[in-house]
């Protein structure tokens, strides 16, 4: 028996809108000179943003015009369309950054994993590589001008078994491009808040029990080490991406533009494994230089938290109900970020930065490979940042509403469980001020 679960795009859909995302992921609309933006800062110290009439995808607030200037630049390098002649491919996803994180926010780009699973469709088999032998991550999309180049990582077909025994189960999930507003702050947090969040739920009756992801610097170092002076093989503490493998905004664009676009950079400078054995593509040597690939990163890190419109009533419920375990509403940041704003603040990003056993219901079977001590169901705690700007929910979008998302933490071996348990408990009125709460954030 072979099974597949791609929950909501068929592939050829997928591919479909993959081909739309990237005809029009040129622009975002939001490059805009700072002398014709105006100051709106409400002193709250919760991403006061600058006021262009767009609630998200805006700088935070009281920069420096030099970081300003960095911030558009950024933005406008962040939707760029890279052709192959920049060094696309040879195998990608999209084409831009952008395509997965349009205006700061979720999607529409996403990718699909693979895996191998037992019999209950659940559990990742021993052997993965046999039969993935170019990782779990699907790659539908080549540069044909590249001499050579003509196959995509696509999930196998098994069909009638491999070498003359039984079929191998193949799962295939989704995972969405995450919004990323707010992401400087989570980079500035201190390690130690970090540490102290896992020690203070590993005493905690209720089975709430974050854990950090810890695992070594998988790049090379950054020239430019401002934000980013970790060396290959540096024990460092995850914080990005859905399953915190990854530990700098730096290293986030890097890891991006190698395994979503086949684009290198100083820090990932080698393509991606693929089927044709291809090592490079039309733009010889590395294609994108320190500064094209931190310039990017800097867009991300000064994206500012959206302004939020929230009631104590609704505070006091998502405390009664848990909720603010592990969406923790603020963690203290480094004194020394370079950064001024961001700087030894309580930055308010409503989330723990731990790994979370979420139970099967929301496993994606994907273990070892690059994620670090993340297991196949664990997710790092996502940060409640504009979700309000969202249309979907949870890290594959199969929830429709808030109400849906929290619903679905429950679930067999669910850390959050008991949690689900306690909004259920409560009034429907107390659970629509919930919601709308969650819903400012």
């Amino acid at each position: 028996m072979k099974l597949r679960t791609t929950r909501f795009l068929p592939h050829a859909l997928w591919i479909a809108a993959l081909t739309l995302g990237s005809a029009v992921a040129c622009s975002s609309g939001s490059y805009l000179s700072p002398q014709s933006l105006a100051t709106s800062d409400g002193g709250t110290g919760e991403g006061s943003t600058i006021d262009t009439g767009d609630p998200f995808d805006n700088p935070i607030a009281g920069i420096s015009s030099t970081l300003l200037s960095q911030f558009y630049q950024g933005d406008s390098e962040f939707d760029l369309v890279l052709r192959p002649y920049d060094g696309l491919g040879p195998l990608y996803t999209r084409s831009s950054c952008g395509g997965c994180h349009s205006d700061g926010n979720r999607g529409p780009g996403l990718v699909q994993k693979m895996a191998i699973v037992g019999a209950d469709g659940i559990t990742p088999a021993a052997d993965q590589s046999s039969f993935l032998p170019f990782g779990n991550t699907e790659h539908p999309l080549v540069v044909t001008d590249i001499p050579g180049v003509k196959t995509p990582v696509l999930p196998p077909d098994f069909d009638g078994g491999v070498d003359g025994g039984p079929a191998p189960n193949l799962r295939v999930t989704i995972r969405l491009g995450p919004p990323v507003l707010g992401r400087g702050y989570m980079e500035a947090i201190l390690d130690s808040e970090i540490l102290r969040m896992e020690s203070e739920q590993a005493s905690r009756p209720d089975g709430i029990h974050g854990h950090v992801n810890h695992l070594a610097f998988a790049s090379h170092p950054n020239p430019d080490p401002t934000y980013d002076s970790h060396q290959t093989g540096d024990e460092v503490i995850g914080r990005f991406g859905l399953k915190a493998r990854i530990v700098t905004l730096d290293e986030f664009t890097a890891d991006a533009l190698q395994g979503d676009m086949g684009v290198t950079s100083p820090m990932r400078p080698t393509e991606i494994a693929n089927p044709d054995g291809i090592t490079d593509d039309l733009k010889p040597g590395v294609d994108l230089t320190a500064d094209e690939m931190n310039v990017r990163a800097m867009y991300l890190r000064l994206l500012a938290i959206p302004k939020r419109d929230t009631t104590s009533e609704g505070k006091a419920l998502f405390e009664q109900a848990k909720c603010n375990v592990c969406h923790a509403e603020s963690l203290k940041t480094r004194a020394d970020y370079p950064i001024p704003e961001l700087a030894n603040i309580d930055a308010p990003v409503f989330t723990d930065m731990l790994l979370h056993d979420m139970g099967d219901t929301l496993s994606d079977s994907v273990a070892g490979g690059n994620e670090g001590q993340a297991g196949p169901r664990d997710w790092r705690t996502a940060p409640l940042v504009g979700l309000r700007f969202d249309r979907v929910f949870l890290h594959d979008g199969r929830a429709a509403t808030i109400e849906d998302a929290i619903k679905m933490h429950d679930g067999p071996g669910s850390e959050a469980s008991g949690s689900v348990q306690l909004f259920n408990a409560l009034s429907a009125t107390d659970q629509q001020t919930l919601l709308t709460y969650v819903h400012a954030l």
